[in-house]
C-alpha cells in the first residue's frame, strides 16, 4: 500500500499514529493511505514555518520572483504528470485535470509580479518637515485548508500569493486526494524555495482543529462547504486569526426568451456536468424565463444522451466518477426523492449502469423545481441540473437574490440592456454574461457573497495581497533643532 507522507521543512515525513484510506474513484479500490497529522505533527510543521519566516521575509523581491518563474516552468513541464495524479485520486478526466492546473498557473504568474503588488505609497511634506509612507508586510505563518474538488488549483491559488507576500505556509489539503499537494511542494523546493517556507500536513478534523487553535498560525484560508466554513471562520476569528472562508454555492443560470437556444443548452450541459458537478462554480439551477422553458429543457435533454461517462484515464470519457461511494449515494438521493417533492425527473442518471466498480453516476435533469424543495435548497455537488420556471426577468432576479448563496450567477441573452441591468442587480460575487462559469482570470479576485463567503476579502488576485499582508503607515520627521519644542497638544498638520 503506497503511503502519502507529510512534507515538513523540506523533507517527507511518513510516520503517523493514524492513516486514512485514499481510493481510486474509477475502480472503487483503495490504492493508497495517507498519514493523518496529530497535534504534535501540527506543532512540528508550525515550528518549521516559524523558523523559516525571518529568512524568507528578508529575501529580496527579486529572489522571490525568481522562485515563481521557476515554479511556473516546472509545473508547465510536468503538467501531464500532475494531471495523472489528480485523475487517479479525484477521478476527473485528464483534460479537466490539465485545465485545472492551467488555471492554477495563472496565480503563479500573478505572483511573479510581486514587486509591483507590494509597492507602497509616499507623500512628501504632509506637514512642515514631515513625510508619510505606507508599506505592506507579511502576516506570518499562514494556514491554507483546501477542498477535494480542486486538489491542485486551489492550493496554487492560496500558496502563490501567501508565499509571494513573504509569509510561510502550512498547507492542509483534503485527505481524499492529497498527493498533488506533496508534488507541488516538492516542485517549489526544486525551484529554490527554502526549506520550511511551504509545509504540507494531511489530516482530518483533528488536524484542522489543531491549526485553528495554534497560536503560531496568524491567518487561515479555507474553501469548503458552508457549514464548515462558518465553523472555521468563527473558531479561527475567536483565536485572533485573520480568516477568509469560502463556502458553498447554488449557482443559477438565467436564460431569457431571446437567448441563443443552442448556445444556452451547450453551456448548461458543460457547466452542470463538467467534473461530475463537483465544482463550487458548477451551474446547478437553470432558470427558464417565459416561453423558452419547454424548448430549453428539450435541448438540454437531447444533448445528455451523448455524454460519455467513464474512467478519467480514458480519452473518450467526458465525465468521471464522484469522489466517494457515500457522496454518490447522497447525490442520487436528491434525484430519487424529487418526485415526492413535486418535481419532474426528465432524465434519471441514478438508473444508468456501469461495468466498473467505481463511484459512477449518470447525469440527471429535474424540471419544475421550486424553492423549498431539497433538490433546490441544498448544495448537491453532483451532476444534477434543476430547472426552475419563472414568468419574467424580475422573477428570475428575485429568485437569485433570495437564495442563501451568492457565489456565481450567469445570464444568457442577446439584450445588452438586460445583461447590464442583471450585472447591477444580481447579488453574487461573480457574474457571467453568456458565460456559464464566470471564474475570473488570475489578475482579478475570486469570491462570492452571502453564505458563500465568510470574511472581508476574496481569493487570489489583488484581494489576496491585502489578505496575506498587513498595512503599516510610517510618519517621518528628521531632527531640526530650530523647530524642536515641547507641545502637549494633539498633533496638528501645519
Amino acid at each position: 500500500m503506497q503511503q502519502i507522507p507529510h512534507y515538513i521543512d523540506g523533507r517527507r515525513v511518513a510516520e503517523a499514529e493514524r492513516f486514512g484510506p485514499v481510493f481510486n474513484p474509477a475502480t472503487g479500490e483503495q490504492e493508497k493511505e495517507v498519514a493523518l497529522a496529530s497535534a504534535s505533527r501540527i506543532d512540528e510543521a508550525v515550528a518549521a514555518a516559524q523558523a523559516a519566516l525571518p529568512g524568507w521575509r528578508s529575501a529580496s523581491l527579486a529572489k522571490r520572483a525568481a522562485v515563481f518563474y521557476r515554479v511556473r516552468q516546472l509545473l508547465t513541464e510536468r503538467k501531464s504528470e500532475l494531471a495523472a495524479i489528480l485523475t487517479s485520486e479525484h477521478g476527473k478526466v485528464l483534460s479537466d485535470a490539465e485545465g485545472e492546473i492551467s488555471r492554477g498557473l495563472e496565480n503563479i504568474e500573478f505572483a511573479t509580479g510581486l514587486s509591483h503588488m507590494l509597492k507602497g505609497e509616499r507623500s512628501e511634506q504632509v506637514s512642515s518637515g514631515v513625510d508619510v509612507h505606507s508599506i505592506r508586510q507579511p502576516v506570518g505563518v499562514v494556514a491554507c485548508i483546501t477542498p477535494f474538488n480542486f486538489p491542485a488549483m486551489v492550493p496554487l491559488w492560496m500558496i502563490g500569493s501567501a508565499i509571494a507576500c513573504g509569509n510561510t505556509v502550512l498547507l492542509k489539503p483534503s485527505e481524499k486526494d492529497p498527493s498533488s499537494s506533496v508534488f507541488i511542494a516538492e516542485l517549489f523546493t526544486e525551484a529554490g524555495l527554502p526549506d520550511g517556507v511551504l509545509n504540507v500536513v494531511h489530516g482530518d478534523r483533528e488536524a484542522v482543529e489543531g491549526i485553528l487553535d495554534h497560536p503560531g498560525v496568524k491567518a487561515v484560508s479555507f474553501v469548503g462547504s458552508t457549514p464548515i466554513a462558518k465553523t472555521i471562520y468563527a473558531r479561527a476569528a475567536a483565536n485572533g486569526k485573520r480568516v477568509q472562508a469560502l463556502g458553498g454555492a447554488k449557482n443559477h443560470m438565467v436564460v431569457l426568451p431571446d437567448a441563443d437556444l443552442d448556445m444556452a443548452a451547450d453551456a448548461a450541459i458543460s457547466a452542470a456536468y463538467g467534473s461530475a458537478g463537483e465544482r463550487c462554480m458548477a451551474i446547478s439551477v437553470m432558470v427558464a424565463v417565459g416561453d423558452i422553458a419547454d424548448d430549453l429543457v428539450e435541448a438540454v435533454r437531447s444533448r445528455m444522451e451523448s455524454l460519455r461517462i467513464g474512467p478519467g484515464t480514458d480519452p473518450a470519457s467526458e465525465m468521471g466518477p464522484l469522489i466517494t461511494a457515500e457522496h454518490r449515494d447522497r447525490v442520487a438521493s436528491y434525484v430519487t426523492n424529487a418526485p415526492a417533492e413535486g418535481a419532474t425527473v426528465v432524465v434519471d442518471g441514478t438508473q444508468q449502469q456501469f461495468d466498473s466498480g467505481g463511484f459512477f453516476i449518470g447525469v440527471s435533469l429535474v424540471d419544475h423545481v421550486k424553492p423549498g424543495m431539497k433538490v433546490y435548497d441544498d448544495e448537491i455537488f453532483g451532476p444534477v441540473l434543476s430547472v426552475v420556471r419563472v414568468d419574467t426577468y424580475a422573477d428570475a432576479v428575485r429568485l437569485v437574490n433570495e437564495n442563501q448563496y451568492g457565489n456565481g450567477v450567469a445570464i444568457f441573452t442577446r439584450d445588452g440592456g438586460a445583461a447590464r441591468q442583471f450585472e447591477v442587480e444580481a447579488e453574487a460575487g461573480m457574474v457571467g454574461v453568456n458565460v456559464p462559469i464566470p471564474v475570473p482570470v488570475g489578475t482579478y479576485s475570486f469570491g462570492g457573497w452571502k453564505d458563500s463567503l465568510f470574511g472581508d476579502t476574496h481569493m487570489y488576485g489583488p484581494d489576496s495581497i491585502r489578505f496575506y499582508t498587513r498595512g503599516k503607515v510610517v510618519t517621518t520627521r528628521w531632527p531640526d533643532p530650530s523647530t524642536s519644542k515641547i507641545d502637549l497638544g494633539f498633533p496638528q498638520v501645519d
